[in-house]
């Protein structure tokens, strides 16, 4: 499976749990970059980021038999990173998602709004 297909698989397990304002940044031509995709996306709430978490890693496992190489932020649900090696996946809570402000980190990134 391509990164790519992974990253619309991802978005999918985000959909389905209603996250808001999902984000699919193309990585590949950003030099020093570590992985082909982000997809981030925002919760409302410690028990929606984890239900998008739990979603993500389900629609995953049942197309592609594949968990996250590493995941973190289970403990405190603010914000949820869940590394896929080729597509990190990160589950925000919205106020933490603007401090943190990761879509300007990487401002060379090919940005998709996912509607």
């Amino acid at each position: 499976m391509t990164a790519e297909e992974l990253s619309k698989i991802i978005v999918k397990g985000m959909e389905d749990k209603k996250a808001s304002e999902i984000v699919l940044m193309d990585l590949r031509d950003v030099s020093n970059s570590f992985t082909d995709f982000f997809v981030v996306c925002s919760g409302n709430s410690d028990t929606q980021i984890e239900a998008i978490s739990d979603s993500v890693e389900e629609q995953v496992f049942k197309s592609n038999k594949e968990r996250p190489w590493r995941s973190e932020g289970k403990n405190n649900l603010q914000w949820i990173l869940m590394d896929y090696v080729n597509v990190v996946v990160h589950i925000f809570l919205k106020d933490k998602r603007s401090f943190y402000g990761i879509e300007e980190l990487w401002g060379d990134a090919k940005v998709t709004k996912i509607d």
